[in-house]
């Protein structure tokens, strides 16, 4: 083939494999085309690649490509068509001289007729060899040849050529042909010319073909594709396609998922079927019965009949189910956003199906009389048009009146109810074709509209409604606080009686105690009465028979609360006479009235029916799911008939289990609050409610209240809060327990370090053949490990975790030497042996037999000693050729082998000079090693020497046999081991293989390497890596399949424009210290980065010099970064160990001795090659494993010229089955922004991007949250029975992907009543080095994913879905709604939601902990808090939520409390700790300033009352915070070890773990209640980079400022005054026990941002940050002014939940802001100037009136002030400065006056500035709330004024300790090493990252 005449840019080949990555850098030009333009593109790309070698034929294709363009859009109407005009006319402008010159031919018809026919000989039907031809290349060429010739045309056509060349005519007319059949495809080659491609061989996968090309008996429409009905190769989805109008894309996609999920069925049966190219029905069947479940159990449920109807004939049936089955996945592959609707696909379905039947069982119509065509049909687009888009349109008119997420959300419906709409029988109303005026289809009313129209029958909320307050805490988990808050009832009704727990029994106790059944009834009534309320803005949409059922629920419970009470007060003297002999049996018991002993067994019937349901979960189960009608009565009683939440009650072995698990649990926390909380504070409360004659300090309203009630609560609240939150506390010390015990059976941690990895070396091979290898394969024991332990550590390797020599201490030899009969150990664990046994040899003097015996002590030892032996034989025997040479060699081992075998090796070998000769055979075996053919002679001296020291210096008696050899060499006159050239005595330099190298490489090592080698590898991420996977192999996991038998699977990554791959510009750009991101890099990861030169081979300075380095270096960055780069080379190991173990599956024993390496380096031939090895691996990697990533504005992107569509196109060229989808918008032509959406899938080929299906969407696909609608629409391109879930701060590791196939089969193995259809893996957070943050963060992150969701998965059962690494059963979810909900706002954490939909849908959610995938986590502290607002937010909207409610009320009790525990509950406990403290606060305030406290010390001090005393003065605030650590604890010690735990916490702590802990929880407390109460929930993206860098203080001030800092000075007020008026607190010791761990928690909410800020206390910096704060304050806002310039537009900000909220959450924010009053009010009365008044006034209300007086005029005086500055300043400015100077001396009289009249002190002004803070801040508060109203009487600028005050003075007083602190310069140094401790143990200096001194480096 003539090269020179192929176009250069074609003939590039992308390499294949991961390790030389090539990366274009430039942005493709041509690609910047408008979206109303798209189809020139293929053109300007062609002219792109042509322009070196023919730049006129270039020139003419962008002339014809302009052309078009303006024929496309005359009057450039499309967005920036103008623009791409006019730069295209530019450019060839500037081209056309150029061009011309370069012209071969005179005309530039001639020119490309020529440059065609050249291209088309040449290259074209060069390429095309059949077989051997590639696809990708072909087709490529064929589309090209084809633009050419359109090109041609044109061009003949202006220069009026009339006819063309016969030869052209005719390779036009073969690339047309061509064309058609080369089509894209993504991995099944369908068409013509793929049927070679060896994908296409597999057998499996042509039975799965054949099916579905079976269209025997169908009737097509002549109109369809006509000459492809004559060629015959349509199939059934075409036939589908053609009878309903599904678009021709979707019909390809469809078709490769249905061959693919078929053909993975069909192979895995057991037995085999027979013949293996048939489809065996059993396959079909299994993809049936798991695709149709859920429709059939939706019929089921609405009772009708399901269409799935089969014919008689056996021939047809796989036929007719092909169709079901095609059917239903080309609605599902079509339905865009209605795929969060699967009951509405189930609908949509189920009429279809009919028609399908109707149609082939040919029905004949009764109005027409002809056959019956579906009621939607035909035209392309038909199904999507008529079916898709009004379903559609519904979705979105709701989704617009979300408002974004602001409205609240009774006021719109989202997918759920829209669904849910389609679980009554009533949506079969809608009929099919669907009428437009159905209930379905009108909308909830507007709220423009006037009421009148709500009454309309539309879709409203349905059975659900979510209503913001925290009424569902209790509606949902009703049971739970029932049983607490009866639970107390009993404990206070006993310790009160004072009896012993002996005395429980007591008659008198015993009915006290039962009057918690009254609590009971009114507890239920209330919660009839909330389901009632909660759900009436859905009232019009309700059924007759569920308002009967709530209206008698309520008549019930309140005729239950009339009942009892009176029954148990004994009204009813009067029974009748009957009644009295009915209840004589009962009058044993005296004095009880027997009528209610009798009310309260009635009343517990139904209790008692659901405890004997609870203990047989088969029974309760089976109930739910019938349909008896008797049944469905009685549960309609109990609770609502829904669709899910049915049946879904574990096994009694687990049930058992986790009722343990709680009952104990119960146990210790009903004990710990009855002896520690309760009982103590009886007698303190009854000595209280005896004080009489309390003197009141202010002015009481009820000064002759009996028993002091007020003193009582304020001393039982805390305690009654503690009560309901600590079984928290005791579920995170069970947890740990549990969590620990199973952990350590499930053998976590038994190989943490090297050295026990070193000691059970041994066993590993046996369990990684047990696991990891196939069973039928296991008799090629010897390799496998090898295998896998040489490639993971070269994967290693290639991470630069590894130096030269560690690599080859690591390496297994992966070819065991069949001539050594011994195992080869890897050389870490032989180094050093073969040095110490010779000294031991040489020192010896005893027997052989002890020498022998002390030798082999050490297995390792022996093993290195015959190993040596062996290889020297081997060694001598490859170098030494010559005769006389062979046989004196021979003859001294022979000797030397008798004599050991007779035991006298030492009588008659001296072993003194052993040293001498093994110091010998190392300078040989490095000259071997070397290989150069110029130390020839060398060689030959040392053989000389060796020969001389063993037979003069170490043989005792000579041998005879040498002798004679030495006589006979003497007279030939020729030296040993000489030679001659014509007979030479040694070969040398020996024939290379890799075998022979990798022999004599080990052999240098095992000779010379001294230490042993125990840090080897010195990398700490490699030693974790190699201890896990070590460790794993021992842990319980299923057998691997072989590769071909496994689940199929795919992995989906959800990515929106976070970084892919770092620019050049970004690693060079430095932050304010001066620190790039490569320097950074280098500090953290020194060893890596000295690995990375090594690699480049060049020196540090040199990097920047050639752009191949640089490359490399931005991928090197790149790669410990969380970039979308990391993850796709993390997932695309899975593809790597697939092909490793594929191999090992399929090939021979001579093909795995010649090494897999051949493999995975292929040579070209075996490339082209459809026959060889590789490109079967490559086949059977493909059907089993797909990456998707979901690169939603790729697009746009790419549009737009933007660096990250490069890069995402470089990965896509560097991992060819890399798959991109994303969503791509077209402007229609002409339309004015009306833009049409398709879901396109892309791959890379030969550099640039190729589309493979383009598939039309009804509208916008974002309605919802952005990631759930992401993942949405790009599942449709998912393949396989699995799918993994991965976010974009991901990464994976080969040793792990290894076991995918393990942990696959755990859908197979037995995991209760169901299979599973969510397997739990566990992650590793790799960001933990970062910073002390990072490292709190990612271990607190590794305890909830280890050992949180081990205890959920088992005992507890509630493990849900947390994102990330878990494995979903693909079939399960996408008939079931995806893989995560999507609502706006409701479903803010998204993927808790599938775990959730998997729960209640029947699933079973799992755990596995012997494989794990790497995760990033944030690792500076604002990061850090945003992702805790976001959860806490996501936990706020999950309480609204239904799933929530539905999973409180199907679960049983126990199940209950861990949902609740861990879920909401968790949220709920941290609110309850902060109100602790609130409770317990304000209480002491209420009591010091009343004087009530005073009083009751005094009773106590005169009574000696210990008791009272201590009850005063104790502390009742538990820290939650430092509890969180305890699982903690555990994981680290299960899995490194306790004393390492140990140390680690104690570290923590010192590095303020407990301070970032404790402001955690108030970021969670502020969001999640903020968010149940206003909404305002959003999306937060976090930051993923590499952050060290310092936050100014505005930054943080606006951050903290609501969630923190106002509540922290609010409780630093309280403890203040608290010291001042307390007076249980006698001294400054006892006030400091008391409120200590209060004080931390203030001082943690004020300071926590700044203590962990970097260079928080840098003097310099402090400065900047003050100006920067005053700039922002004082600036003013504006409409578009951002909220970080100005104070007003973040003040504004900070208050949008209020705009959105409803009167409930306004109302309640009034209340909340009510309690900074009582400040005033009590400490008016405190004043000195009070207390010398006259006795009458002292306490009189007056004095509170008088101090509101006193705020009027301060507020007149500021009003005055602001409006004369608005009024006079400019043109009186001198009267306005009198006027101020007149109000300032005005003020300093008025004070002095008092001063002198009314005995006002220093103190008191001090104290009244105490009093009027918080009433200022409460006013304010509630102006906000009333915002509206402020607003319209015109006092809106001066709430804005003194809020502006407000903030002024929390900034200063947050700001001065910093100030003071920065003062001194040791705080910085010593702040520096407590945040970076962990990168000072690794050599980091930070200072100099901080100080930015690398400027003077």
């Amino acid at each position: 083939m003539n090269t020179d005449s192929v176009p250069q840019g074609l003939t590039r080949r992308p390499s294949r494999s991961a390790a030389t990555t090539t990366f274009s850098t430039e942005v493709f030009d041509n690609e910047v085309v408008p979206s109303s333009l798209s189809s020139i593109a293929p053109i300007l790309r062609i002219a792109k690649e042509i322009e070196h070698e023919r730049p006129r034929v270039a020139y003419l294709c962008r002339f014809y490509a302009f052309e078009k363009a303006h024929r496309l859009d005359q009057n450039s109407t499309g967005r920036g068509v103008r623009q791409f005009k006019t730069g295209l006319l530019q450019r060839l402008e500037r081209d056309n001289a150029s061009s011309l010159a370069s012209r071969v031919k005179k005309t530039d018809a001639r020119e490309i007729g020529s440059y065609y026919q050249q291209y088309y000989e040449h290259y074209v039907r060069a390429l095309d060899q059949g077989d051997q031809a590639d696809r990708a290349q072909l087709g490529k060429a064929y589309q090209t040849a084809g633009v050419l010739f359109e090109v041609l045309c044109a061009v003949n056509k202006t220069e009026k050529v009339e006819e063309v060349a016969p030869e052209i005519i005719a390779a036009a007319k073969d690339v047309q042909e061509k064309k058609d059949i080369y089509t894209p495809y993504n991995i099944l080659p369908l068409d013509a010319a793929g049927a070679s491609q060896s994908i296409m061989q597999l057998e499996e996968v042509k039975a799965a073909v054949a099916a579905l090309w079976n269209i025997r008996g169908l009737n097509w429409p002549s109109t369809f594709e006509p000459h492809r009905q004559k060629t015959g190769d349509l199939d059934l989805l075409d036939w589908l396609r053609a009878m309903f109008g599904f678009q021709r894309d979707n019909v390809r996609n469809t078709r490769e998922h249905l061959i693919l999920l078929l053909a993975n069925n069909h192979i895995r049966l057991h037995p085999k079927p027979e013949p293996l190219n048939k489809l065996d029905e059993r396959a079909v069947d299994a993809v049936m019965s798991k695709l149709f479940k859920n429709y059939k159990t939706w019929c089921k449920f609405l009772g009708r009949k399901h269409s799935l109807r089969l014919p008689q004939g056996s021939q047809e049936i796989q036929q007719r189910k092909m169709l079901y089955m095609g059917l239903y996945l080309l609605i599902w592959g079509e339905a865009a956003n209605v795929r969060f609707m699967p009951e509405c696909l189930c609908y949509i379905f189920h009429n279809m199906a009919y028609e399908l039947h109707g149609l082939l069982a040919g029905n004949v119509s009764i109005v027409t009389g002809e056959n019956i065509k579906p009621s939607y049909g035909g035209d392309d687009e038909a199904f999507l048009r008529k079916v898709i888009t009004p379903i559609y349109c519904v979705i979105q008119k709701e989704a617009e009146k979300s408002q974004n997420g602001k409205a609240s959300h009774s006021l719109w419906c989202n997918y759920d109810d829209l669904n849910e709409y389609f679980w009554s029988p009533d949506c079969f109303s809608l009929g099919w074709p669907m009428r437009d005026d159905g209930d379905f289809f009108k909308s909830t009313p507007d709220m423009g509209k006037k009421p009148s129209q709500r009454k309309s029958g539309s879709t409203g909320k349905s059975n659900f409604v979510e209503i913001r307050s925290f009424w569902h805490l209790f509606r949902s988990f009703d049971r739970l606080w029932t049983f607490y808050i009866l639970g107390l009832q009993v404990l206070v009704i006993i310790a009160w009686s004072g009896a012993s727990l002996k005395d429980i029994f007591r008659k008198d106790i015993l009915y006290s105690v039962s009057s918690i059944f009254i609590t009971a009834a009114i507890l239920r009534f209330l919660q009839s009465v909330l389901d009632l309320v909660l759900n009436f803005p859905g009232y019009h949409r309700w059924k007759f028979t569920d308002v009967l059922r709530n209206i008698l629920k309520i008549i019930v419970s309140l005729a239950w609360v009339i009942i009892l009470p009176l029954f148990y007060v004994r009204a009813f003297s009067f029974s009748p006479e009957k009644l009295k002999d009915l209840v004589s049996f009962l009058h044993q018991v005296k004095g009880i009235s027997p009528l209610y002993i009798m009310a309260v067994g009635l009343y517990l019937v139904p209790n008692l029916l659901a405890a004997a349901l609870f203990i047989f979960p088969m029974l309760r189960r089976w109930i739910e799911n019938s349909d008896w009608h008797i049944i469905r009565l009685l549960l309609w009683w109990s609770q609502p008939r829904v669709y899910v939440g049915r049946g879904m009650h574990e096994s009694q072995f687990a049930l058992l289990k986790y009722t343990l698990f709680w009952i104990i649990l119960l146990c210790a926390k009903f004990a710990f609050s009855y002896f520690v909380q309760i009982k103590p504070l009886v007698k303190p409360t009854k000595d209280i409610m005896n004080i009489r004659h309390v003197k009141y300090t202010w002015h009481e309203f009820f000064p002759n209240a009996k028993h002091n009630y007020g003193a009582v609560l304020s001393l039982w609240a805390p305690v009654i809060i503690i009560y309901f939150m600590d079984t928290q506390i005791w579920y995170s010390i069970f947890s740990t327990i549990s969590g620990g015990v199973s952990g350590a059976f499930d053998r976590l941690g038994e190989i943490r370090t090297l050295g026990m990895l070193r000691s059970r070396f041994q066993s590993l091979p046996g369990a990684f053949n047990a696991y990891l290898v196939p069973s039928d394969k296991s008799q090629k024991r010897g390799f496998s490990l090898s295998k896998r332990f040489a490639e993971v550590t070269a994967s290693r390797r290639s991470e630069a975790a590894k130096f030269a020599q560690e690599m080859d201490l690591l390496l297994v030899p992966y070819t065991s030497d069949p001539s050594l009969k011994l195992i080869q150990w890897p050389p870490f664990l032989l180094a050093s042996k073969i040095p110490i046994a010779l000294d031991m040899a040489v020192q010896f003097r005893s027997k052989d037999s002890d020498l022998w015996k002390r030798i082999c002590a050490d297995e390792y030892m022996k093993c290195a000693v015959i190993e040596c032996y062996e290889s020297f034989k081997i060694v001598l025997n490859t170098l030494v050729v010559g005769e006389n040479e062979k046989r004196t060699i021979r003859i001294i081992i022979k000797e030397i082998e008798s004599n050991i075998s007779k035991n006298t090796l030492l009588a008659n070998f001296r072993m003194a000079s052993l040293p001498v000769l093994c110091q010998k055979f190392v300078e040989l075996v490095r000259i071997l090693k070397d290989g150069d053919p110029s130390k020839r002679d060398a060689l030959v001296f040392l053989l000389q020497d060796m020969l001389e020291v063993v037979t003069r210096d170490m043989m005792v008696n000579e041998i005879r046999e040498l002798v004679e050899l030495g006589h006979s060499n003497k007279e030939s006159g020729r030296q040993l081991f000489a030679g001659t050239d014509e007979k030479p005595a040694i070969m040398f330099p020996p024939v290379l293989t890799a075998h022979w190298e990798e022999q004599i490489r080990r052999l240098h090592i095992l000779l010379t390497v001294k230490e042993s080698a125990l840090d080897i590898p010195t990398n700490l991420e490699a030693r974790r890596r190699i201890a896990f996977f070590a460790n794993s192999l021992f842990m319980d996991m299923p057998r691997a399949p072989r590769v071909r038998n496994m689940l199929s699977f795919s992995v989906l990554t959800p990515y929106y424009s976070e970084e892919t791959v770092y620019s050049r510009t970004e690693l060079e750009m430095e932050n304010e210290d001066g620190v790039s991101i490569i320097f950074y890099l280098q500090k953290i990861f020194p060893d890596e980065w000295n690995n990375f030169i090594e690699r480049l081979n060049c020196k540090e300075n040199e990097i920047w010099e050639s752009d191949e380095n640089i490359l490399q270096l931005r991928h090197w960055v790149s790669l410990r970064g969380q970039t979308l780069c990391r993850t796709v080379r993390g997932m695309m190991y899975y593809r790597r160990a697939l092909k490793v173990q594929a191999f090992l599956d399929m090939a021979t024993e001579n093909e795995i001795l010649e090494g897999y390496k051949a493999i995975l380096t292929p040579s070209d031939e075996d490339k082209k090659s459809q026959r060889s090895l590789y490109a079967q691996l490559e086949a059977v990697a493909d059907l089993k494993f797909t990456y998707v990533a979901t690169c939603q504005n790729y697009g746009n992107q790419k549009r737009s010229g933007d660096r990250r569509a490069t890069d995402i196109l470089n990965l896509m060229v560097n991992n060819p089955s890399l798959r991109v989808a994303y969503i791509d918008e077209i402007e229609r032509e002409g339309g004015r922004g009306q833009k049409v959406y398709y879901s396109v899938l892309v791959k890379g080929v030969d550099n640039l991007d190729q589309e493979i299906y383009r598939i039309k969407l009804p509208g916008v696909a974002k309605l919802g949250e952005g990631k759930p609608e992401n993942q949405n629409h790009a599942i449709i391109f998912t393949r396989g029975e699995a799918l993994q879930a991965i976010d974009m701060n991901q990464d994976n590791y080969l040793e792990e992907a290894f076991k995918m196939r393990n942990l696959l089969e755990e859908f197979n193995e037995d995991h209760g009543v169901r299979p599973p259809t969510i397997l739990g893996v566990r992650e590793h957070i790799f960001t933990g080095s970062v910073s002390s943050l990072a490292w709190f963060m990612s271990n607190q992150e590794t305890s909830f994913v280890t050992i949180g969701q081990r205890v959920l998965a088992r005992p507890l059962k509630v493990r849900f879905h947390y994102g990330h690494p878990d494995v979903f059963d693909r079939i399960f979810h996408i008939t079931r709604g995806g893989i995560s909900k999507g609502s706006r706002g409701i479903n803010l954490s998204e993927d808790i939601f599938a775990g959730f939909n998997s729960t209640l849908r029947r699933g079973n959610i799992t755990h596995h902990e012997y494989i794990q995938v790497g995760k990033g986590r944030d690792v500076g502290f604002n990061q850090i808090s945003l992702f805790e607002s976001k959860v806490a937010c996501g936990n706020g909207e999950q309480t609204l939520s239904r799933d929530i409610y539905r999973l409180g009320h199907r679960f049983d009790f126990f199940r209950m409390l861990s949902c609740y525990f861990t879920t909401v509950g968790f949220y709920v406990s941290s609110m309850l700790v902060v109100f602790t403290v609130y409770f317990f606060l304000y209480g002491r305030l209420y009591l010091s300033l009343s004087g009530l406290e005073q009083s009751i010390v005094k009773y106590a001090s005169s009574k000696g009352d210990d008791a009272l005393k201590a009850a005063m003065a104790s502390q009742s605030v538990v820290q939650l915070g430092l509890l969180t650590a305890l699982p903690m604890v555990m994981e680290i010690g299960l899995e490194r070890g306790f004393r390492t735990a140990l140390g680690d916490i104690i570290i923590m702590q010192l590095q303020l773990a407990a301070v970032f802990f404790t402001f955690s929880l108030g970021t969670r407390v502020h969001y999640f209640g903020r968010t149940i109460l206003h909404g305002g929930a959003k999306y937060r993206a976090t930051g993923r980079g590499f952050v060290v860098r310092h936050e100014k203080f505005a930054e943080n001030y606006r951050m903290y400022s609501r969630s923190h800092f106002v509540k922290g000075l609010e409780l630093l007020v309280l403890l203040i005054c608290y010291r001042i008026y307390g007076s249980a607190a006698k001294d400054d010791l006892s006030y400091v026990l008391l409120s200590f761990s209060m004080w931390f928690l203030v001082l943690s909410w004020l300071f926590a941002p700044f203590l962990l800020n970097p260079s928080g206390f840098e003097w310099q910096k402090i400065v900047e940050d003050w100006d920067d704060w005053a700039k922002w304050i004082s600036c003013r806002g504006g409409i578009g002014v951002p909220s970080n310039k100005s104070w007003e537009s973040w003040w504004d900000e900070e208050q949008e939940h209020l705009q959105h909220t409803g009167y409930m959450g306004r109302f309640v924010e009034i209340v909340l802001a009510l309690r900074f009053f009582i400040y005033q009010y009590g400490i008016v009365y405190q004043l000195n100037m009070t207390k010398k008044s006259r006795q009458g006034i002292r306490q009189s209300i007056m004095v509170y009136g008088l101090s509101w007086l006193v705020i009027v005029a301060v507020m007149v005086v500021l009003k005055i002030v602001s409006m004369g500055r608005k009024k006079f300043s400019a043109d009186f400015q001198l009267m306005f400065r009198l006027l101020k100077l007149f109000l300032f001396v005005g003020c300093i009289v008025i004070i002095g006056m008092l001063f002198y009249f009314v005995d006002l002190t220093v103190g008191d002004i001090f104290q009244s500035l105490l009093a009027f803070m918080p009433t200022g801040w409460a006013l304010l508060q509630i102006s906000q709330a009333c915002r509206p109203l402020v607003r319209g009487i015109g006092m809106w600028s001066s709430v804005k004024a003194l809020a502006r005050g407000y903030e002024y003075m929390m900034g200063v007083i947050i700001f001065a300790p910093i100030a003071i602190l920065a003062w001194f310069p040791f705080v910085s140094e010593f702040q520096t090493r407590l945040l970076f401790n962990q990168a000072f143990s690794r050599g980091l200096q930070i200072q100099r990252i901080l100080a930015g001194s690398k400027k003077q480096s």
